[in-house]
């Protein structure tokens, strides 16, 4: 049986436990029945504190579990921020991707996540990834968002950033046909802006 007593303190945020865990001889980078880690552990729960002391000690930003995710990349998805430049400071791995073959990049641009989708173009993500759905960021903020203002300036921030604003989909469906079929008259206007077609 694994032993997940470092899992427990990192998802309350508990850094005292953390430390002693790990002066005990605790592996920082053991898994649960779910294959994570306890740095995995504390991102699902945003625990800044535990993370920051679990990375400190040389927990592995990297560390994927059964569903492909790692703390980078749920970090990313999830806009939780602090942990997110915590690790991309320790080595996060900006070309590793999810089970639907997307960098942290594009679940963010999905959910909205205006300040992380700008702190992963700044550390260097690649813009126009394209996952395994046929999707890029810039797609996935047109189809599946309502257009409402924090897409729209994700969508700004990622043509800014070089995307490409005609990259279509499998379907061969651009950007803006997408943000014309889904009636979102300001996303059409920042992409024919940006040369939309």
């Amino acid at each position: 049986m694994t032993d997940t007593r470092l899992h427990a303190a990192a998802a309350r945020d508990d850094v005292a436990a953390i430390k002693r865990l790990l002066a005990e001889g605790a592996a920082i980078n053991a898994r649960d029945e779910r294959g994570r880690t306890a740095l995995l552990a504390a991102t699902h729960e945003n625990r800044v504190a535990a993370a920051r002391a679990l990375i400190e000690a040389g927990a592995d930003v990297n560390a994927k579990d059964a569903i492909n995710d790692s703390p980078y990349l749920y970090a990313g998805a999830r806009g939780h921020l602090a942990i997110l430049k915590l690790t991309l400071e320790h080595g996060a791995d900006l070309k590793s991707t999810n089970r639907y073959g997307g960098t942290a990049l594009i679940p963010s641009c999905e959910r909205g996540h205006v300040e992380t989708v700008r702190t992963l173009i700044a550390a260097g993500v690649k813009v126009d990834h394209i996952n395994n759905l046929g999707w890029t960021g810039l797609l996935e903020a047109v189809i599946l968002s309502d257009g409402g203002e924090k897409h729209q300036q994700i969508v700004k921030d990622l043509l800014a950033a070089g995307a490409d604003v005609n990259l279509a989909d499998r379907d061969g469906v651009t950007p803006l046909q997408h943000a014309r079929n889904r009636g979102q008259t300001k996303m059409q206007q920042i992409l024919l802006a940006a040369g939309g077609r």
